[in-house]
């Protein structure tokens, strides 16, 4: 039996819509300039004002930006510690989690302990600075991987998640001859796809924006992610070490903004490309991963 709905719910829902789509508007406006002005003119841009719309068409910006060779190599790196380092996130989180969901797990406890002691406190910059040294990874892509390889709060999340699965699937692939190893593969991870696609997520992101870390471990310029080419640039271009043996100074003035604006674009579309195809995951994952526990 169907309700009739008052004339205060329907205004609540409509204010509703309204504050949602301003609030939608508010976050899209700053990604719509971006891209506006990275297709715009240097000198049509440089007449200011809010542009939301390309002011005299031009894609000079990427031009110079993809005829960079450092921009490739900075995002083949970014490529690299993305997959290689999402990938041992993934295997660490979910073998380490899944042990710690089983309450038959010899000093389950103390490890869970420890596991939760490293979200309250940590070495610090400088002992990490110093322990990322004497292990010689200094100047090594492995120092934006390794010391990342698992977080301790996405653990708990991953546990928690598993604890909810049925005891009864495990039970019958072990009846059907499955080894722990055949029930972890074979029953646990098809039906943890929510929350693998989560993590998938998680990780990636922080991997692909992956900054304050380069920073202090990668000197070596041809190392550099993308986010750290993406600030060299930037402060390049807001000095005046222009390079005019690429490009005419002048020109080089005028291009100086659509680039910035271009750069930000690069850096940012693969990973937002990615996020439609994990929504439908990500918001089951988080929701059943943050409230069973």
């Amino acid at each position: 039996m169907r309700f009739k709905r008052t004339f205060g719910e329907v205004l609540f829902d409509r204010l509703n819509y309204v504050l949602l789509a301003l609030v939608s508007a508010a976050m899209l406006l700053p990604f719509v300039n971006v891209l506006a002005s990275s297709l715009s003119s240097g000198v049509e841009l440089s007449r200011g004002g809010l542009v939301l719309w390309p002011r005299g068409w031009s894609l000079e910006a990427y031009s110079y930006i993809f005829k960079q060779g450092d921009l490739i190599k900075a995002l083949g790196v970014t490529v690299f510690i993305t997959v290689v380092g999402t990938a041992l996130n993934l295997i660490i989180t979910f073998t380490l989690a899944y042990a710690l969901s089983k309450s038959q797990l010899p000093f389950r406890n103390p490890m869970l302990m420890l596991v939760f002691f490293t979200t309250l406190f940590s070495g610090g910059m400088i002992p990490t600075f110093i322990l990322i040294k004497n292990l010689g990874m200094l100047d090594s892509l492995w120092a934006l991987i390794i010391p990342g390889a698992a977080s301790a709060f996405n653990i708990i999340i991953v546990k928690s998640f598993m604890q909810t699965i049925p005891d009864g699937l495990e039970e019958s692939a072990t009846i059907d001859g499955c080894t722990e190893y055949g029930t972890f593969f074979r029953i646990v991870l098809p039906v943890s796809m929510p929350i693998i696609a989560t993590m998938i997520l998680f990780y990636a992101v922080g991997h692909w924006n992956e900054f304050f870390q380069a920073i202090l471990y990668i000197n070596n310029p041809s190392k550099w992610p993308m986010q750290v080419f993406l600030r060299q640039v930037l402060l390049v271009l807001s000095s005046s070490e222009l390079n005019a043996s690429m490009i005419d100074q002048d020109q080089m003035m005028q291009l100086a903004e659509p680039i910035k604006m271009a750069m930000v674009i690069v850096a940012t579309v693969p990973i937002v490309l990615v996020y439609p195809f994990l929504q439908k995951y990500f918001v089951k994952g988080v929701m059943i991963g943050s409230i069973k526990g």
